[in-house]
């Protein structure tokens, strides 16, 4: 009996062993497989061309790889929706683009930055305003005053409307009491190959997506929307340089975010890890290399830049009827 009774003694001490020794284990960490960047826009454009950079040497600092994959439509906003709902355990996160501070005051959808977790700020870009190399206007001079004297003939590029590019020039053009044709694609890279097909007559993009093509002679760039030129573009004029002064530009700007309810100690690595990316000197040889402006905030200084982005940007599209704000 006492034998019986000292084996069911062992036996509970074991299990009771196991269990502590279990409650006591660490947590698995974080992140144990590869992570999915959801990105908005489509492959070859300025958002994708950034994404894929920042997250080329993400296992350096994640210890997985982080794989981007294009969700595009809806001006970003169904990938940017996905990145919103998707399971908050941290192996999703979003490219998040400027159309977001956009989506709540054009009445398109309840989708804004409140929507996520932030991670950081990684990029702002102004505008260039580009003809094909064999363009008629040699100057932006030329292409305004040909616009002005034929209302609605002068067809421009955009990769959507209320975008940080189509508001760029919408903004002037409205200023300047300018009627264009607007055509809108889904990216950069399709606006471009219209406008070196000569599908359009003018395309305003990121300035930085159009280096290939300036460096390589195929368009002209008019001006660039900024109050001072860029580096990589030291030829091309400012909108006051070329005539059309502009003193408070729009600018575009990317960013990351993750689905809200990513556990805190998930987010920290995210954040750390992403600002490791940032940090890569490849990254930032490879953004300057191609012209991308780099510039980062963190959560908090992230989620500051938003809300000073959504007050700016509500006279600007009220200039061209575009301001509808969600009820």
């Amino acid at each position: 009996m006492l034998a019986k009774r000292n084996l069911v003694l062992v036996a509970t001490i074991a299990a009771l062993a196991i269990v502590l020794t279990a409650g006591s284990a660490p947590a698995a960490s974080f992140p144990e497989k590869d992570i999915t960047l959801i990105c908005p826009w489509s492959a070859g454009g300025g958002t994708d061309t950034i994404s894929r950079a920042l997250v080329k040497n993400a296992k350096k600092y994640f210890g997985v790889n982080v794989n981007v994959v294009n969700k595009t439509g809806g001006m970003g906003a169904v990938g940017m929706g996905a990145a919103s709902t998707a399971r908050p355990d941290g192996y999703t996160v979003g490219m998040i683009t400027f159309q977001l501070s956009t989506f709540q005051s054009m009445g398109l959808a309840k989708l804004s930055y409140r929507d996520y977790n932030l991670i950081q700020l990684v990029n702002q870009s102004p505008a260039a305003i580009s003809v094909a190399a064999d363009s008629k206007w040699k100057t932006l001079k030329q292409l305004m005053d040909y616009a002005k004297q034929n209302p609605g003939i002068v067809t421009v590029g955009h990769s959507g409307a209320g975008g940080g590019w189509h508001l760029a020039i919408a903004s002037i053009a409205v200023k300047n009491d300018i009627k264009f044709n607007y055509v809108p694609f889904d990216g950069a890279a399709p606006t471009r190959t219209a406008l070196i097909g000569n599908h359009i007559d003018c395309a305003t993009t990121g300035i930085d997506e159009m280096l290939q093509l300036y460096q390589a002679g195929q368009v002209r760039i008019l001006a660039v929307n900024n109050t001072s030129r860029h580096a990589l573009f030291p030829d091309v004029p400012t909108m006051e340089e070329a005539g059309f002064p502009n003193p408070t530009p729009i600018l575009d700007w990317r960013g990351l975010g993750a689905p809200k309810g990513v556990p805190a100690d998930r987010m920290e690595v995210l954040v750390k890890g992403f600002k490791g990316c940032f940090d890569d000197p490849e990254f930032r040889a490879l953004a300057d290399k191609l012209g991308l402006p780099l510039v980062y905030e963190d959560p908090k200084g992230f989620e500051k830049f938003l809300q000073g982005m959504e007050e700016t940007l509500v006279p600007a599209l009220q200039s061209v009827d575009l301001y509808k704000p969600m009820k």
